[in-house]
């Protein structure tokens, strides 16, 4: 599975930006879809992830109330909302995907996921 992820810009501090994440190359039917993201000097971190069926979305406390992660059967593609923009959000955003379902502990973890996008960069200005 080819993933390009999308959407990515400059914003500014309170300001919304909604980033995407197409399959290329088949569905994502039946895959456990994740975004991540990494900053600079920083470590990757845990953003959202979700089972494709939509059932059940979990998000790191970071930005619970504040993204709100969604897919498009039709269209093969998973978008990341991001309301409310602080400048702790500037990174740049990576969208991740593997076949069948992870337990809610498990959706954190990178190295379980099998395919990425390139990355996008979001850039908030306080």
């Amino acid at each position: 599975v080819q993933l390009q992820a999308s959407g990515g810009g400059l914003v500014q501090a309170g300001d919304s930006l909604r980033v995407s994440c197409a399959a290329a190359g088949r569905t994502f039917s039946g895959y456990t879809l994740a975004w991540f993201r990494r900053a600079p000097g920083k470590e990757r971190e845990f953003v959202a992830a979700s089972r494709w069926s939509g059932t059940s979305t979990y998000y790191a406390d970071s930005v619970k109330g504040r993204f709100t992660m969604s897919s498009d059967n039709a269209k093969n593609t998973v978008y990341l909302q991001m309301n409310k923009l602080k400048p702790g959000d500037t990174a740049v955003y990576y969208c991740a995907a593997r076949p069948g379902n992870l337990i809610v502990g498990a959706m954190r973890r990178p190295d379980l996921y099998d395919f990425w996008g390139q990355g996008t960069l979001v850039t908030v200005s306080s």
